[in-house]
């Protein structure tokens, strides 16, 4: 994972010193069309120096549906990488286009996009320069197709190849095959579904934090008002006095406000983020299960055919030479399916590595924002009822 700011910076010290480099920005939402039909479509702006590329920049326009096919493309071909996730596609009408909901799901494409360019692997996919570089009607045309209400004959392919694979195991009296359950899987498993309780639980009350900042600051605004108000029926020095207690009142609320919004951006949408790339684990460790049980399927028949072969050669030579051709490619799609088990494992390796010194620097980042925030605002609170103070003791005394 990185951050938008730190992949931005990274890049413009690349590009600097003339080394390889790819900056993307999602920049300028805006509502397109009117009613069930309307969404919103961002600019998207890539610079580069990589050969691969059309040019040193390109800008294109996308929608989130464009997005959300480059992620799904990227979640086929790439089995056992954790795939940047998505900020959630629904959301209740009526705040689908307020101006915050829009800004977080800005800042939250921008991530994605520049979490992918940032990958070693990820960012050398053709998906993606596709993404960035296809124009509006070639990116339509590519999202059509490939997510539209029919699937595409791959996948027919492979629903084909699955029913066939469950009528074989009704067939061979095959029960249903072990989970993989070594040591460190399990350990796996349990730090993921730990770690997404936990960021689950902070999320929320960072939640609630930012819904008692905006309570307060209403509050402050509120009771502001209604101190002018009591100070103009006193007339004089009350007048004088209460007008300033309710304007630092106004003015803390504002403050309240502002320090609820950096609180909701930089502190609990951190949060929620990696509860989503939470989900994008578990969504490889679903991979990773179906290679196993492909692997551990394909191994058990390979067995039950290599018994057969042995008794085929001796009674029924006849079949043998058919039953041994069969064998070898039993034997070589077995292979296949182990090496891509193998191949999974090692890339989510690498990758949980590469999360946990991830996570560890951003929500590190979230909370140093976090604690300076609050301190900022409670000196502000401190200093404000602090130079009323003198007057407000004249005033009790007098």
């Amino acid at each position: 994972m990185i951050s938008p700011e730190r992949s931005s910076s990274q890049s413009q010290r690349s590009a600097a010193a003339g080394a390889p480099f790819l900056s993307i920005s999602v920049t300028d939402p805006v509502k397109m069309g009117t009613g069930v039909q309307s969404y919103i479509s961002y600019r998207v702006i890539t610079k580069t120096n990589l050969p691969e590329f059309e040019g040193p920049e390109k800008i294109v326009i996308r929608r989130y549906s464009d997005f959300e096919w480059l992620h799904d493309r990227l979640a086929e071909r790439y089995k056992g990488i954790f795939i940047p996730p998505l900020p959630e596609k629904n959301a209740v009408e009526k705040f689908r286009f307020s101006k915050e909901f829009i800004e977080l799901r800005r800042q939250a494409l921008d991530l994605f996009v520049n979490r992918i360019a940032s990958h070693p692997e990820l960012k050398q996919s053709d998906v993606l320069r596709t993404f960035l570089q296809a124009d509006e009607e070639i990116m339509d045309r590519a999202r059509s197709y490939e997510t539209g209400i029919f699937k595409k004959p791959a996948d027919f392919i492979q629903m084909f190849k699955d029913v066939q694979s469950k009528v074989s195991d009704v067939v061979l009296g095959k029960e249903k095959p072990v989970e993989e359950s070594t040591p460190e899987y399990e350990k796996l498993k349990n730090y993921i579904f730990e770690l997404e309780n936990h960021l689950a639980e902070a999320q929320k009350q960072a939640y609630r934090l930012v819904k008692r900042h905006r309570e307060l600051g209403q509050s402050l605004a509120d009771f502001g008002k209604a101190i002018k108000h009591l100070g103009a029926c006193e007339g004089d020095l009350m007048e004088k006095v209460f007008s300033e207690v309710g304007s630092k009142s106004e003015m803390l609320s504002i403050k309240l406000q502002r320090e609820a919004d950096n609180l909701l951006f930089n502190f609990e949408e951190p949060l929620k983020d990696y509860v989503r790339a939470v989900q994008s684990i578990k969504a490889t460790m679903l991979d990773r299960a179906n290679a196993f049980r492909q692997h551990f399927d394909l191994d058990q028949e390979r067995k039950y055919k290599e018994l057969n072969l042995e008794k085929l050669k001796f009674m029924n030579p006849e079949k043998y030479a058919e039953a041994e051709s069969e064998f070898r490619e039993l034997k070589a799609d077995s292979e296949e399916a182990t090496k891509k088990f193998e191949h999974i494992v090692r890339l989510m390796n690498e990758e949980l590595a590469r999360f946990q010194e991830q996570k560890t620097a951003d929500i590190g980042l979230a909370f140093h924002e976090f604690a300076k925030g609050q301190a900022k605002l409670a000196k502000d609170i401190a200093d404000a009822w602090r130079s009323v103070l003198p007057k407000l003791e004249a005033c009790s005394t007098s």
